[in-house]
């Protein structure tokens, strides 16, 4: 099957840490941590720290997102894939990638406020391609359904984020996300009808595409990349 990719952080496009700040519950009075070290070579970035669920009565959220206002026109794809690195396996728990269109006007102290966020949940169980389609991502606020909101606005995204919560007290504690890169996909047409049959029988098992083969660290290129997938 294939597909291009466009790379956002990791790729073509070095993790720098710069460009992400915590969002924690302790806006909340929480106690959580969250933190993204990127790697020497800046290949790779880890997105860990600990998830505390007491202090708020059982909920909690550990998240790092993008600083400033982006301005992504990412209409043209069809969702974003997350490379969840190796070799060590991954720790089980349940993440979630969070975009925004709107950004609410910073409160007190320069602090965020609650607004819609667009959330999709990927368990990162072990190494491999996460192919999330935009019908994956739910408009939440403060975590729960926002089931009136807007549809995404595609051509205007705002923020990315990585987000650890409680899903209300199912998850909580030390957490570690080992990632190569997050990107958008989208499906480039097939040359043949023997392709096209091909990309038919592949539909229900996409997640499992090897879309992202980690290339390593070149000089500024274009960020576009074709790839041939192979099922994993």
């Amino acid at each position: 099957m294939v597909h291009e990719i466009l790379y956002l952080y990791g790729g073509d496009q070095p993790w720098d840490s710069s460009l992400w700040i915590d969002s924690d519950d302790r806006v909340r009075g929480g106690a959580s941590r969250s933190h993204l070290s990127v790697s020497e070579r800046q290949a790779t970035a880890r997105f860990h720290g600990h998830l505390d669920t007491q202090t708020l009565g059982g909920a909690g959220f550990a998240s790092q997102r993008t600083r400033g206002e982006l301005s992504l026109d990412l209409s043209g794809h069809d969702g974003i894939v997350v490379a969840i690195a190796g070799p060590a396996a991954a720790d089980g728990k349940r993440y979630a990638l969070t975009l925004k269109d709107s950004l609410e006007p910073p409160g007190a102290q320069g602090r965020d406020q609650a607004g819609i966020s667009w959330e999709a949940d990927f368990v990162a169980d072990r190494p491999r391609d996460v192919k999330l389609r935009w019908s994956d991502f739910k408009p939440t606020y403060r975590g729960r359904p926002k089931e009136d909101a807007e549809p995404l606005k595609l051509e205007g995204i705002k923020r990315v984020g990585l987000m650890m919560r409680s899903f209300f007290g199912e998850q909580e504690g030390d957490f570690s996300l080992e990632l190569h890169a997050i990107a958008a996909w989208r499906r480039r047409p097939a040359l043949s009808g023997a392709e096209q049959s091909g990309n038919e029988d592949d539909e229900e098992d996409d997640e499992e595409d090897d879309l992202l083969k980690h290339p390593p660290r070149q000089a500024r290129r274009s960020r576009w990349r074709s790839l041939l997938c192979v099922m994993l």
